[in-house]
């Protein structure tokens, strides 16, 4: 999951280099936290979330099959 995560937001932006993706547990759930560069925020979210809504229905999907519930953060880079 965290591949896929890591794959699809590295495609988008300009530069992949600064994709981090972090995965940790919340109970039973998946957590997984994106961080891009801050000019590659708008790509990741898209025009009204869009682009993060459809990667996190594909991380729900992968998630559900391997038997599990995922979530997907994206955060402000430091």
């Amino acid at each position: 999951m965290k591949d896929l995560i890591s794959f699809i937001a590295t495609s988008l932006v300009d530069d992949p280099t600064q994709v981090r993706v972090y995965q940790m547990r919340r109970g039973s759930q998946v957590v997984l936290r994106l961080q891009v560069a801050k000019e590659d925020m708008g790509r990741v979210i898209g025009k009204s979330g869009r682009v993060a809504n459809a990667m996190r229905i594909l991380l729900r999907v992968a998630a559900a099959q391997e038997g599990k519930r995922a979530t997907l953060d994206i955060v402000e880079p430091e």
